[in-house]
């Protein structure tokens, strides 16, 4: 684990008093979620990504789902109230959310879309989701996390 500094997602938790665990590593371009949960030395159940979608209408929408599930378009767009959802571009990330791929969290966008978190996130005491750099965790109670991100539960994968 490597020294780190703070990411706007720290800095936000912070301004909020919200409590979290910072984990940093080495990071690199290939690894998978299931691997980052394995240096953490959690389950990948307890390690979320977060994904950037469009729906139908044109809105945008975040879902935050175990690393080693794969979001349910059809699930997510209705759990979104949508007809239909797509995966944002890559290059769109960054302009629109404020993070890069790898990097992407579900707190401190540039905007705060609707976001929704999946359900088994409930079972757990404390998750993992990006802290808003490549090689950097954060860990804390989904109810922070539903807090802080306007997150509502739903089944997505």
């Amino acid at each position: 684990m490597k020294k780190e500094e703070k990411t706007n997602v720290m800095r936000v938790l912070d301004g909020k008093k919200i409590a979290y665990e910072s984990h940093a590593y080495e990071p690199d371009a290939s690894m998978s979620g299931e691997q980052i949960a394995g240096i953490l030395g959690e389950p990948a159940e307890k390690v979320f990504k977060t994904l950037v979608t469009q729906g139908k209408s044109g809105a945008y929408f975040v879902f935050v789902v175990p690393v080693g599930a794969e979001l349910d378009l059809k699930k997510a767009a209705k759990a979104a109230g949508e007809k239909a959802i797509s995966m944002i571009k890559q290059k769109e990330l960054l302009p629109l959310t404020g993070y890069v791929h790898g990097g992407c969290s579900p707190i401190g966008m540039k905007k705060q879309f609707p976001t929704f978190l999946h359900e088994t996130a409930a079972d757990f005491d404390r998750m993992f989701v990006s802290a808003g750099k490549v090689g950097h965790q954060i860990e804390l109670s989904p109810e922070d996390l539903i807090s802080v991100a306007g997150c509502k539960l739903a089944d997505i994968v």
